[in-house]
């Protein structure tokens, strides 16, 4: 079939997007899906700044290829061997799909997939198939998902079924922001109850781990960004406290309110700076979680003795340390409860020709998430 689709034919290009054009709209041809795939119609779509680091070539990836990860959409057709979705259902895609045979997901720990994680590298599904192409080239896939486009094929391993009732501007946080952030705080730190928390960077993610912190009933919230649009948010969502990072005396105000740190830091900008300071406000015998993805060549040191005589923890947190499968629904359950406010994150809706743009705003820090919206019907 014939679909319409954004194609990133060239990383290392930087804003404004609207002028160096990363993204090119094309009508690519879609492969019909294999015995263990499924053919999805993209419901929407959120622009990460995961996306902005493939553009940017912070994150080296196959091209030309078709990005986007975060996504739900309904199931239009499902291969002959498929059985965990039918025709029909609405799904969340997962942007780690599961094998099921590997060491990582048969101890429990999916989100660390080694199957999928060989399959990103090569532009391939999970399975090593390519469905997508433009005049008989092929075209790379992005995270098994390739969003950014009206249908996707995807393996039956990246499909999470959800309840049919949320519009699929909600639906497509919890694939990447909520799993993340809320992930975060629930699956890696495992907050106690009454805790003090601080969250260092208030993007989509940064704004889901604070929703986290409070479904998880953290006592104290302090979030700490550059933006002040973007503190005011937090307040509005929850959060305690509220100090801008470009403050040169931030830290010293955060140990100062918290009388020594908080216990939990979470580094959600995927800056080196920002993590300096989520360890900087973490209290002696604290953890200091980090789910931002900086450069790979970027370091974050420590004095090694600090980890010892103050007894810190550091975690490193993919994907909200999330079983998917488990994790999703139980979310999704929760925002129905409205206990997890994710529609408040939205900053508007999008089209495909829209999407230069929208990682222009996205770079100048002007949103928090941005929705592709390819098919208003699931939208109501």
């Amino acid at each position: 079939m014939r679909i319409k689709a954004a194609v990133l034919y060239e990383q290392g290009k930087e804003h404004p997007f609207t002028e160096s054009n990363p993204l090119v709209v094309e009508d690519l041809d879609l492969e019909p899906p294999g015995d263990d795939e499924v053919l999805i119609k993209t419901g929407a779509a959120g622009l990460c700044h995961s996306d902005l680091s493939m553009i940017r070539g912070v994150m080296e990836r196959k091209v030309p290829m078709v990005p986007g990860h975060e996504a739900a959409g309904v199931v239009e057709e499902v291969g002959k061997a498929v059985t965990h979705c039918k025709r029909g259902d609405h799904v969340v895609m997962s942007f780690v799909p599961i094998c099921g045979e590997c060491e990582y997901c048969t101890t429990g720990r999916p989100n660390l997939c080694s199957t999928a994680f060989n399959a990103r590298t090569t532009g391939a599904l999970i399975n090593g198939n390519r469905r997508l192409s433009l005049n008989g080239e092929p075209i790379h896939h992005t995270n098994g998902v390739s969003c950014f486009a009206e249908y996707m094929v995807s393996c039956e391993d990246s499909v999470i079924v959800i309840d049919k009732d949320v519009p699929m501007v909600d639906a497509a946080l919890f694939g990447c922001a909520v799993v993340t952030g809320v992930g975060a705080i629930v699956n890696t730190a495992k907050i106690p109850p009454g805790s003090t928390i601080g969250i260092v960077g208030l993007g989509g993610v940064g704004l889901c781990a604070l929703l986290g912190g409070l479904v998880a009933g953290a006592g104290r919230i302090i979030a700490i960004d550059v933006a002040d649009d973007k503190l005011g948010l937090a307040r509005q969502l929850g959060a305690t406290d509220t100090f801008n990072a470009s403050d040169p005396d931030c830290v010293d105000k955060v140990i100062e309110a918290t009388k020594g740190g908080v216990e939990f830091a979470f580094e959600v900008a995927g800056a080196v700076q920002a993590m300096q300071t989520a360890y900087a406000i973490t209290r002696r015998g604290g953890m200091t979680v980090s789910s931002g993805l900086s450069q790979h060549q970027h370091k974050f040191e420590v004095p090694h003795a600090d980890l010892v005589v103050n007894e810190r923890a550091i975690r490193g947190s993919y994907m909200g340390s999330s079983v998917v499968r488990q994790d999703v629904p139980k979310f999704i359950n929760l925002y129905k409860q409205g206990k997890l406010a994710v529609d408040k994150l939205r900053s508007g809706n999008i089209g495909i020709e829209d999407l230069n743009e929208g990682f222009d705003k996205l770079a100048a820090g002007d949103a928090v998430r941005q929705m592709l919206v390819m098919h208003n019907e699931f939208n109501t």
